[in-house]
């Protein structure tokens, strides 16, 4: 079961990679959605991917034909299981570069959310869990971390989402 488990997840990892490299290859500009999801008690929630290292952001691709909202929107409920409450704030636009120069992440805040369902681990997202600000986990991706920290202490946005 554990070797099956390793297998589909090592093609995934090759998938996704094929994948964005059609994406990036076919289109000179690529964009994302993703969202810094508060809750009352003041916790982030993060996940963890099945496919990359460390904690992000919930969020996607957005598709041709589709709004970024719209995308925000769909990506936040199959990822997440959550439904905005009130329309999010705009962090703002950051290049994201570092694996392809015409890539762009739209950074959303939301306070007023529902989580309808808490989906079950999958290939794509390993894992869903709320953090206090003071006690991010270990592993967190350093542009989410660097994120969190400017929403939080209301620092300038950075333009680039990897410093």
């Amino acid at each position: 079961m554990i070797a099956t488990r390793m297998i589909k997840s090592a093609l995934l990892k090759v998938a996704t990679t094929l994948m964005q490299v059609l994406w990036r290859w076919s289109r000179g500009l690529t964009m994302g959605a993703q969202c810094c999801l508060i809750d009352s008690d003041g916790k982030i929630m993060l996940v963890r991917h099945g496919y990359r290292e460390g904690w992000h952001f919930p969020g996607g691709g957005v598709e041709k034909g589709e709004t970024v909202l719209d995308a925000l929107e769909r990506e936040l409920l199959e990822e997440v299981g959550v439904t905005l409450d009130a329309p999010p704030t705009l962090i703002g636009p950051f290049a994201n570069f570092k694996l392809f120069p015409g890539d762009h992440v739209l950074l959303y805040v939301a306070y007023e959310w529902t989580q309808t369902h808490q989906p079950a681990p999958n290939f794509e997202i390993a894992e869903i869990k709320r953090f206090a600000s003071s006690d991010l986990p270990e592993d967190i991706q350093p542009a989410t971390q660097a994120r969190i920290k400017e929403l939080l202490e209301k620092l300038p946005p950075s333009r680039h989402w990897h410093a």
